[in-house]
């Protein structure tokens, strides 16, 4: 089942953190999350799982910033989220899909107990021009049933910003350590 507007708004403080909070951004079943003035997107031209991939961080002006079709970008929500016992999910606002562009690729889906900014793989169908603070994705909740075992990856909690991706750290966990040794010129 997904939690109505007013079940979020009772469990604000306790399962549910969202800050800041806005009633006003409070829809019939989910919050409506805002998008940073920060973005990133990847300086690679093939992205590789096991490596560190390169990114270049933009600011996007109060007069907006379009964004090319066919490229990456990653933002982030201006909230930070803390959920427990529910599982927290992020869909695209219909009006910004109605543009063209979607805010998560594939990682829509949180984990119970995730704690920190929302990181939004946005994609343009065609050329969009997008501003900061626009709210641009909606957070709604699951409950869940059955033993609870709350998230604690190393790689995406209590994050502090945009998250490229982590993966190389599992597929390879010295993938960082070579990096920092390649741009020293430590190693060949």
């Amino acid at each position: 089942m997904i939690l109505s507007g007013a079940e979020i708004h009772a469990k604000l403080g306790t399962d549910i953190n969202i800050t800041p909070f806005d009633p006003a951004k409070l829809n019939p079943n989910s919050y409506n999350l805002s998008l940073h003035n920060e973005i990133m997107t990847y300086e690679e031209v093939v992205l590789d799982m096991k490596k560190v991939n390169r990114c270049r961080s933009l600011i996007i002006p109060e007069s907006g910033l379009v964004l090319e079709p066919s490229r990456l970008y990653l933002g982030r929500t201006v909230e930070r989220t803390e959920t427990h016992n529910h599982v927290p999910m992020i869909e695209g606002r219909s009006s910004i899909g109605r543009l063209g562009l979607f805010v998560h690729v594939t990682a829509g889906f949180g984990d119970v107990g995730f704690a920190g900014y929302w990181t939004l793989e946005m994609f343009a169908v065609q050329p969009i021009r997008i501003y900061p603070g626009v709210s641009i994705c909606q957070i709604f909740y699951h409950q869940i049933t059955g033993q609870i075992e709350e998230y604690r990856s190393s790689k995406y909690q209590n994050n502090q910003g945009i998250q490229p991706s982590l993966l190389y750290k599992e597929l390879n966990p010295q993938a960082e350590t070579e990096e920092r040794q390649l741009t020293l010129g430590l190693y060949s």
